[in-house]
């Protein structure tokens, strides 16, 4: 049904926004500077900061400005995606989405309508496929896609980003053949004949990208038109960018300069990047606005589990020869590491398999005892499969687990499958990390899961899927509170980004980034969570989305 917006808070213009704007009437929710959760029914805000929150005392201390009346809905803190990838999650919204199908066939398939749909497209390209939902759960080939599309190269990104998959044009264009080494920290999948069989692991992907077209101001600009759109229509008034090239470095200072970009960015600069000395040579990066902030590395240690990238410290239990790759060459970590942290740059380090993770401590560990630098809240983003014994060691080294709760309940039809019993005691293990004081910054690392952070909030409460399952929930032990997801969504993702003092909370001082939704997660039955919808959301005491109905 149409909701219709009468809601006072829509009655206000945005001209008069300089005045107080006075928010009552609504159940709010915030954290206080102790981090513990706080309740308010009106909350004041003026030159887009939150003055006051509290009760109805603040109608007498703040008679004038604007009066809306929230009419006792919910109100919350702007929401904080810790791992997203932006640009690709706006180039994703404009290709064709392979998302959840249920075999190749189907995929190739929705691949051929698309590009009937769109004939003057050079390359068809997509992102979503996931073998393991297949009846086979064999990896797709070639063959497959040329059945559908084969006038055209075809280059099909699978869900977690780890792997693609082309079609034989594709590979043609860019030179692959029986003849072509598996490059590096990559792995070209072939036939009985030796042949490449159309899917390219972790590195290998290059092989291929480097031919596509080559990205520019113009398609940077749609791709952030279209995931911003969809990230504050979800409550997302901040996200932490998980890798950007040079290009996409100066794309976003120029939009910050001039006060255009639309939601806040946290950057992280790619470790990969030609330029990345004459980034960190050039400081850190902080708007006045607090719209960007580039003060951070992406360096990257593994794949996915998977496609079974992840660098284990013993083989998989379903593929005994292997254990995985490493990215970044190990001969290759320490001066990396030294590198970033010795530019005072907060290093971020992707790890999913528990050799990844040992790899990182031990080089965070080495560089700190000659360089400094602990000080910096570095990061380990996915933190996904850690061997117990070194659980400890991110307290200790003040390493901050960044975490995906959607990992765990997408991932949870093929880990045991993948690592065991044994090491599952270690794998998206976000209570036990919580209860040793170790802050956990949450996130979706959107595209890969989707960006909705209520799917977040209810996979870390339940550990179950959309559909109450496993009934349970899966290793229900490492499940976490509303309140301390909501915090790993909000406060402990500011503090990840050195942003705590600015944004995570509707403290006084803060900025005024809060959403309106329409029911109250801290009071529903959990398995609801995912269901809550946004009404509006607010950046800088700023009305940026409104939702007009299905």
């Amino acid at each position: 049904m149409k909701l219709l917006l009468t809601l006072s808070l829509l009655a206000i213009s945005l001209h008069s926004l300089a005045l107080p704007t006075h928010v009552k009437n609504v159940k709010g929710y915030s954290f206080n500077h102790d981090g513990d959760l706080v309740r308010f029914s009106n909350m004041v805000c003026e030159n887009g900061k939150v003055i006051a929150t509290g009760g109805e005392e603040l109608l007498q201390h703040y008679p004038s400005g604007n009066q809306m009346d929230g009419l006792g809905k919910t109100v919350l803190p702007g929401l904080i995606d810790a791992h997203g990838h932006l640009l690709n999650l706006g180039k994703n919204l404009l290709q064709v989405d392979v998302r959840a199908l249920p075999s190749a066939q189907k995929t190739a398939l929705k691949v051929e309508k698309y590009a009937a749909a769109n004939p003057k497209l050079a390359w068809i390209t997509g992102r979503g496929w996931n073998q393991v939902l297949w009846p086979n759960k064999q990896f797709p080939t070639a063959k497959q896609l040329d059945e559908y599309v084969n006038d055209r190269p075809v280059w099909l990104t699978r869900v977690d980003g780890h792997a693609g998959w082309a079609n034989s044009k594709a590979l043609a264009m860019a030179g692959i053949s029986k003849e072509t080494l598996d490059p590096p920290g990559g792995k070209i999948l072939r036939d009985a004949q030796g042949q490449p069989s159309g899917v390219l692991i972790d590195n290998a992907m290059e092989l291929l990208e480097r031919t596509l077209p080559k990205e520019g101001a113009e398609l940077h600009q749609a791709s952030l038109n279209a995931a911003t759109s969809h990230l504050l229509s979800l409550g997302i008034t901040s996200m932490h960018d998980a890798g950007i090239s040079y290009e996409v470095y100066e794309f976003y200072r120029s939009l910050a300069t001039q006060g255009n970009l639309p939601l806040r960015v946290y950057a992280m600069i790619s470790a990969t990047d030609p330029n990345l000395t004459k980034m960190l040579e050039a400081g850190h990066f902080r708007d006045d606005a607090d719209f960007l902030s580039i003060r951070s590395v992406k360096a990257y240690g593994d794949g996915a589990l998977g496609s079974r990238g992840a660098a284990l410290l013993v083989p998989y239990l379903d593929a005994p020869s292997n254990t995985g790759l490493l990215v970044t060459r190990l001969e290759d970590v320490k001066p990396l590491f030294d590198l970033v942290i010795g530019h005072k740059f907060q290093l971020n380090f992707h790890a999913i398999g528990d050799r990844a993770n040992r790899i990182a401590l031990d080089q965070f560990a080495d560089t700190f005892s000659r360089l400094g630098g602990m000080s910096l809240r570095n990061r380990i983003e996915h933190a996904q499969v850690v061997d117990v014994g070194d659980i400890p060691r991110f307290k200790q080294l003040n390493i901050i687990p960044s975490m995906q709760p959607t990992h765990a309940t997408s991932d949870m039809n093929m880990a045991e499958d993948r690592i065991g019993q044994r090491r599952i005691k270690g794998a998206y293990a976000w209570q036990t990390f919580l209860r040793q004081g170790s802050p956990v910054a949450f996130g979706s690392d959107f595209p890969v899961e989707l960006a909705n952070p209520f799917y977040g909030l209810h996979a870390a409460v339940t550990r179950q899927d959309r559909k109450n399952q496993p009934r349970q929930g899966w290793i229900k032990s490492e499940a976490v509170s509303v309140v301390q997801a909501f915090k790993g969504f909000t406060l402990d993702a500011a503090f990840a980004a050195h942003q705590e003092a600015h944004l995570g909370s509707l403290e006084a001082g803060k900025w005024a980034d809060f959403i309106l939704v329409d029911q109250d997660i801290f009071t529903i039955e959990p398995e609801d969570i995912w269901k809550t919808r946004v009404l509006e959301t607010w950046i800088a005491g700023k009305m940026v989305y409104s939702y007009q109905g299905d």
